[in-house]
C-alpha cells in the first residue's frame, strides 16, 4: 500500500491487535529477537520523509530510459499519508533462545524477526488496514534518527493505516514494474530442478492455481 492511505486514525486497540500478532510470531529457538517503534509523530515522520526524498533520488540513479520513466512515476511510501509509522528491528545479539539454531544458521535470526512482519501484515489485513513496506531508506541515518542501539538490524520500515481500497494485484505489478512468477515454475520435487506434472497436477487440478497460465 502507498497511495490509498486515509488520514483516519487507527483505533489504539486495533493497533494493539496487530502489534499483538506480530509479537506471536514463530521465530527459531524462541528468541523473540524483535522490537517496535512506533512512529506517529508528524515532525519526525517528515524528517524520516527527507531520508526516503534522498535515497530516492540515489536509487533513481540506477536506471536509465523507459524503466527510469516508470521508476519516477511510481509512488514508493505512505510515509507521510498513513496515520502510523512502525520500524521492525532485530537484536543479532539477542540473549533469549540461548542460541538454539542460531549456532548452526546465525541468519535465522533475522528470519525470526521477518516472520514478525509476516504475521503484522496478516493481521493487519484481518483488520482492513493496509500496509506499506519502505525500503528505500538510509538506514544508518534512520537508525540516528530513532536512537536505535548500534548492534540492532532495521528489518522493515511499515506504513499502516486504513485504505480507500485493496486492489486486487500489487501495485508494483498493476504498473508493469514486474510480473508474478508462476508457481509451477519454482516447485521442485526431492530436489532442485525435478519437475513432476503428474504431481504438480494432483496438487493444483486447475492450471491457473500455479499461474501457469500467466
Amino acid at each position: 500500500m502507498r497511495g490509498q492511505f486515509l488520514p483516519e486514525p487507527l483505533p489504539p486497540p486495533v493497533l494493539g491487535r496487530i502489534l499483538d500478532a506480530a509479537h506471536h510470531a514463530p521465530s527459531v529457538g524462541f528468541m523473540q529477537p524483535w522490537d517496535f517503534i512506533l512512529i506517529q509523530d508528524a515532525a519526525l515522520r517528515r524528517q524520516v520523509h527527507g531520508n526516503f526524498a534522498a535515497a530516492n533520488r540515489r536509487a533513481a540513479a540506477l536506471y536509465t530510459g523507459p524503466r527510469l520513466e516508470l521508476y519516477d512515476s511510481l509512488k514508493l511510501e505512505g510515509i507521510l499519508d498513513a496515520p502510523v509509522n512502525l520500524c521492525v528491528t532485530c537484536d543479532p545479539e539477542c540473549a533469549r533462545g540461548h542460541q538454539l539454531g542460531r549456532q548452526t544458521d546465525p541468519a535465522t535470526v533475522l528470519y525470526s524477526s521477518a516472520c514478525a512482519v509476516q504475521n503484522l501484515w496478516l493481521a493487519a489485513r484481518a483488520e482492513s488496514v493496509g500496509v506499506g513496506w519502505v525500503s528505500i531508506l538510509d538506514l544508518d541515518a534512520l537508525k540516528s534518527l530513532l536512537a536505535i542501539p548500534a548492534g540492532h538490524t532495521v528489518i522493515a520500515y511499515l506504513c499502516l493505516g486504513f485504505v480507500s481500497e485493496f486492489r486486487p494485484k500489487p501495485d508494483l505489478e498493476e504498473h508493469g514494474w514486474e510480473r508474478r512468477q508462476p508457481l509451477a515454475s519454482l516447485l521442485h520435487f526431492d530436489g532442485w530442478g525435478r519437475h513432476d506434472p503428474a504431481r504438480l497436477a494432483a496438487l493444483f487440478p486447475s492450471a491457473a492455481d500455479t499461474g501457469a497460465a500467466e
